[in-house]
This record gives structure tokens, sequence and C-alpha cells, in this order.
């Protein structure tokens, strides 16, 4: 593959677009958009997409029922910041899913106890967990990252009175 140095500012009137090249069927695959405004997620389950999603903000609406996030299968370098947007604390819960079983967490959250003062960490446990929930949330700034094929790196921060917590699908 061939590189290329640019000595100056690159300019886009639109946005750019990181993709993967298959090495065997040349397909390219893209994995990040840079550059576009945040996604205002709908109020429901919302199954996310590469070109639509990753490299964005994804603004989490205060919801009217608990509502499921869908990650696409990984891939190296897609990135999924979440955020809540809602106006005061929520009286559902968001959660954030891989695809199945076979694709998991590695890493964890900071946890901000709204009515206990405590700081705390939850972390998944690096080879099951598919899903995190975030119950009852006042906030959140949840990064989820594609590292490989398999598996997604989390780190962020979730403010509630109730932990955020870890499971398998």
């Amino acid at each position: 593959m061939a590189n290329t140095t640019f000595s100056g500012a690159v300019r886009s009137e639109s946005t750019f677009k990181t993709v993967s090249k298959n090495s065997t069927t040349g397909a390219i695959t893209e994995v990040a958009t840079i550059g576009d405004g945040p996604v205002s997620l709908s109020d429901g389950n919302v199954t996310l997409t590469n070109p639509t999603h990753s490299g964005r903000i994804l603004l989490v609406p205060d919801g009217g029922q608990d509502n499921t996030y869908t990650l696409p299968a990984p891939i190296a370098g897609s990135i999924f910041r979440f955020v809540y947007a809602g106006g005061a604390a929520d009286a559902t819960d968001a959660l954030i899913v891989t695809p199945g079983n076979t694709n998991f967490y590695i890493g964890g959250v900071t946890f901000l106890d709204t009515d206990g003062n405590e700081v705390s960490s939850v972390f998944s446990d690096g080879n099951s967990n598919s899903s995190i929930q975030f119950n009852v949330p006042a906030g959140f700034d949840v990064t989820i990252m594609g590292i490989d094929t398999t598996n997604y790196q989390i780190f962020g921060n979730v403010t509630s009175t109730t932990a955020p917590a870890f499971a398998d699908q």
C-alpha cells in the first residue's frame, strides 16, 4: 500500500471515510465516517452500521422504554461514542450489545454514583460479556472501539444511582 504525505491541511467539502480492503476479494468495507454531525438515535431499538454510525457521536435519548442499541460486527478502528442526550435522569435503561456472544467487550467504565457519592470502576469479564446496561442513567459518555474482528474495547463514564452492568447475551 502506498503512503501519501501532505505538507498542508487536507480539506474535504463533505466527510472523510476510512475503509478496509479485503486482501483476498478486494471488497471495500466502510469503517468510519469522520466529519459528519452527531446522530440522534431513535427512542426504540436500533441496529447500528459502520457507514452511518462509526466515527460520529451517537446521541441517546431519554427513552420511553428500555432501548437496545446493537453494534455491527467489530472491525479494527471502528468507533462508536454514545452520549446521553436527555434533559433529566432517565427512568428507563439503555443497553448496548454486540452482534452476539462471540463478540465481546474488553475494558470497563467509571461509575459515578449520584446518590451514594461514590466513584468506582465496572469491568467486563474480557472473555464473554457482550452486553452493557446503563441503568436509569443521569448521563453517560462511553466509547466502544473495534480492536479486531472479535472484540470491542470499551471505556468512558456512566452517572446514575444504579451501577451499569456487563452481561452475556
